[in-house]
């Protein structure tokens, strides 16, 4: 198998400092949140942040559900370091500086673009048991320019540097003409385009630009939920999972020279994928429920695991069993971290 070289995985999402602290069912109801979702702040979640520093026990890690995904692929790797280049938008300020040096440490080649309207953006996890709910408030990161950073020549040879691109759905919100110039890209040079469906109000409030990239995307990555929603959303009229990774194969698509692979996890279920064209279920690595801290970064961490497999060329099966056992490792963890070295075989 080839040993990646530097800048061979890309990705580009939002970085976000993640602040995680356990609060009570009192907490979520003050702000309106179900225990189990991700939403994007508004108003009358601007003092939540304040009060999950003030009140609870809090984590800081760096976050962003792309910038996640590719930290633990370059985990996953080892060496080289550098595999994995992201792009994102951060603000001058103390956050951006723990942003930078986080991921410096993991290894990952950042590339930020930096400005001082808007501060770095934060990411708060309310965990309540097995649960988290996820508020970002985006901040600097709604803040990413094309023409100020991605058509850059020195950033967009990075680009062009790699095989395998990765951006989570919920860039879509930010910058949806810089995921098109870079899913073309993969396409026309038949590289993998990947991309997660994110969150179910990704689906819902922003099919357009979604749908827009589709025909790019060659592997798509989702859990249940979003899948259902994306089902619904596109009027596919059932809700058998393997039924809505057939439909979703199946959606027009640029490049012919591959087919797309649909993969959706189910939690403690099976993960759904399509092979060829049937759908297979991949059963998960067991773990006793006393085991687990935070399914917070299960979902990155399952796409970093698969990704890390992917650049080396591995087939789609090797890639799922990377992927489960990286998510397995980081829910047993706070947050998105991992011990110092994976023990993969």
């Amino acid at each position: 198998m080839p040993t990646p070289s530097e800048n061979t995985l890309f990705g580009m999402g939002n970085p976000l400092l993640d602040i995680s602290a356990v609060v009570d069912k009192d907490f979520l109801d003050k702000f309106g949140l179900k225990p189990n979702d991700q939403i994007l702040a508004e108003d009358k979640h601007k003092a939540l942040f304040d009060e999950i520093v003030k009140r609870n026990k809090v984590e800081y890690h760096a976050g962003g559900s792309t910038q996640n995904s590719v930290k633990i692929a370059q985990w996953m790797i080892q060496k080289p370091h550098k595999v994995a280049t992201f792009f994102g938008c951060i603000g001058t300020d103390h956050f951006g500086k723990i942003l930078k040096k986080k991921a410096e440490e993991a290894h990952v080649d950042a590339h930020y673009y930096e400005q001082n309207e808007e501060p770095t953006g934060t990411c708060a996890a309310c965990i309540t048991g097995d649960n988290r709910s996820l508020v970002a408030n985006l901040a600097a990161a709604n803040c990413y320019k094309k023409e100020k950073h991605l058509d850059l020549d020195s950033n967009w040879e990075l680009v062009k540097k790699a095989k395998v691109y990765y951006i989570a759905g919920f860039f879509l919100t930010v910058s949806p003409e810089s995921i098109v110039k870079v899913a073309k890209h993969a396409s026309d040079n038949n590289k993998i385009f990947c991309m997660n469906l994110s969150a179910p109000f990704i689906s819902q409030f922003f099919k357009e630009p979604l749908m827009k990239v589709m025909p790019y995307v060659d592997i798509l990555f989702g859990n249940e939920t979003e899948a259902a929603t994306f089902a619904s959303v596109l009027g596919f009229g059932t809700d058998d999972i393997a039924e809505i990774a057939k439909k979703t194969q199946n959606l027009p698509k640029e490049n012919m020279k591959r087919q797309r692979v649909v993969v959706f996890t189910q939690g403690k279920d099976d993960t759904v994928a399509t092979v060829g064209e049937k759908v297979t279920m991949f059963p998960v690595l067991d773990i006793d429920q006393n085991h687990i801290v935070d399914t917070n970064g299960a979902g990155d961490a399952f796409v970093g695991g698969f990704l890390s497999a992917l650049i080396q060329e591995h087939a789609l099966e090797e890639c799922i069993r990377a992927g489960h056992y990286a998510a397995n490792v980081i829910i047993r963890r706070a947050g998105c971290t991992f011990p110092e070295k994976p023990d993969y075989q």
